[in-house]
């Protein structure tokens, strides 16, 4: 790992926050499509999950691609878990492996609906 104090906090984030959501801008002002997309998937399942705003710092949006060695934003993390970007995560929310991975990880989701 580098001396980059952000890679410690994003340890930090990633270690205390059963799901996180790194991303630009914030889950009520998305300010890009993707981070967007992520967010309404989360929102729809009612998984909580806590966020950080890679646009408030370089090093933040630089040292969470390093992390993950994943080059691009948004990047989710369920128990410490790299779970994907924006491709990924919709792929497994279309597919109901998403539902399905947050429950096996003991995340509470919304009941499903018809």
């Amino acid at each position: 790992m580098s001396e980059n104090p952000a890679i410690a906090d994003i340890q930090s984030k990633v270690s205390d926050n059963p799901v996180m959501l790194f991303m630009k801008g914030t889950p009520q002002f998305p300010q890009c499509g993707f981070s967007s997309v992520v967010v309404q998937i989360l929102d729809y399942l009612g998984a909580d999950f806590n966020s950080a705003n890679v646009l408030e710092s370089d090093e933040l949006r630089q040292g969470v691609k390093e992390f993950s060695d994943w080059p691009t934003i948004p990047q989710l993390y369920v128990k410490g878990e790299f779970v994907g970007g924006c491709d990924i995560i919709r792929e497994m929310f279309e597919s109901g492996e998403l539902r399905t991975f947050l429950e096996g990880k003991g995340v509470k989701v919304a009941e499903k609906t018809a």
